[in-house]
């Protein structure tokens, strides 16, 4: 069965009702400074063969990543491996291809939809409008195996909500081993994957619904979970702590970290910024937005708010109780401070502009933002008791 992104929403609407009757939640903080990482994501020379192979014309002409960092920032130790990501568009399909610097390439799950991060993996995470909500993971070992789930929400915020039954359509993946899978007898040099997802997919959670256009940024991120392994009778093992005698804990590396061991964290994804030009044929401009300023400052109330109750068992709407200063809620062309209007289990703060635009947020984490009003049509002729 197939569940659709609607189906999913009105599931997920009654577990929170059921959720809001529980005992307060916390949601920690990531941890480190706002520094998510952007992308300029230019249209792809041709379509590009999806077989794993990232040798072809239309891939030299997109520029790498970063390479992944630790999941919780600077404060961890540098990955053992390199891992980087390239991406491309057209009308059709959102191109991701990857590198994973490997020298013990193995694999063990082959059913679709497995729980793939048992096995080393790599992982993309899509946000199209942005507001944490509605979003989609895809997850690939070097098998080819694939985990695709559209998530409500995070799992942060109250609801179980993966949705194993649902399948990106028209999804097409690709696996190329430099080296043996599978083979502790040699050393090998990594694998590569590709990917390429339609929008006709992808757009179910975009605003408008559409595919992006020139100049549009959608929050992305990429993660990699890595095990240390051992060998025993000619085959690969989870390797074993002896302090412990379980099996060490894997290493989660990303493309932008999100400050603590938790990838849920859409508001600490990078931004990947949609370009009209061909890759290769100029150069476009990363465009930072200042709305982006006003949600995050918004988002730290969020986290506040949800340390208040746990400890207090109620939101406030005291800024000065939620122990932020008023550098941390700064947000250029934004009428400071930022307004909160709370009940006994619901709050919604609000940063305003001038113009009567905004940008909002409410106790599910879900951020939106408001256009100012459009100025209305003056009269064709003054009105009957004017004349």
């Amino acid at each position: 069965m197939k569940m659709t992104i609607a189906a999913a929403a009105v599931s997920a609407a009654a577990l929170l009702a059921l959720g809001q009757s529980a005992a307060p939640r916390k949601v920690p903080e990531p941890g480190i400074r706002f520094e998510p990482k952007s992308y300029l994501c230019y249209r792809a020379p041709a379509p590009p063969v999806v077989d794993g192979n990232l040798d072809e014309e239309a891939w030299s002409k997109a520029s790498w990543s970063d390479p992944f960092i630790d999941i919780e920032g600077g404060k961890r130790p540098k990955p053992r491996f390199r891992t980087m990501v390239k991406m491309l568009w057209d009308d059709l399909y959102f191109y991701v291809g990857a590198y994973l610097e490997e020298p013990d390439v193995w694999a063990t799950l082959t059913e679709r939809d497995a729980i793939i991060y048992q096995d080393n993996d790599f992982e993309v995470f899509i946000d199209p409008d942005g507001d944490t909500h509605h979003y989609y993971e895809l997850e690939m070992n070097a098998l080819n195996t694939v985990w695709d789930l559209f998530l409500v929400t995070p799992y942060r915020d109250g609801q179980p909500a993966n949705i194993h039954a649902w399948d990106i359509r028209g999804l097409k993946t690709g696996v190329f081993i430099d080296g043996t899978l599978n083979n502790p007898a040699d050393k090998d040099k990594g694998w590569f994957v590709e990917i390429a997802m339609p929008w006709d997919v992808l757009k179910e959670a975009a605003s408008p619904k559409s595919p992006p256009k020139p100049g549009d940024q959608w929050r992305v991120n990429f993660s990699r979970v890595e095990y240390r392994v051992g060998v025993k009778e000619g085959r690969y093992f989870k390797a074993v702590d002896p302090a412990t005698g379980k099996p060490f804990p894997e290493d989660n590396w990303v493309w932008t970290p999100t400050g603590l061991v938790n990838i849920h964290y859409p508001e600490m994804w990078g931004y990947v910024q949609f370009s009209g030009r061909t890759a290769g044929r100029g150069k476009d401009v990363f465009v930072a937005r200042p709305e982006e300023k006003a949600k995050w400052a918004l988002r730290r109330i969020y986290y506040r708010e949800w340390a208040h109750r746990a400890e207090k068992g109620t939101f406030t709407s005291d800024l000065k109780a939620l122990g932020l200063a008023d550098r941390d809620l700064q947000a250029g062309g934004y009428l400071f401070p930022p307004l909160i209007q709370t009940t006994g289990s619901l709050f919604e703060a609000v940063y305003r502009r001038a113009d009567g635009g905004a940008v909002r947020i409410s106790q599910d984490g879900r951020t939106w933002t408001e256009s100012p009003p459009s100025p209305k049509d003056p009269p064709s002729k003054p009105p009957a008791e004017a004349r």
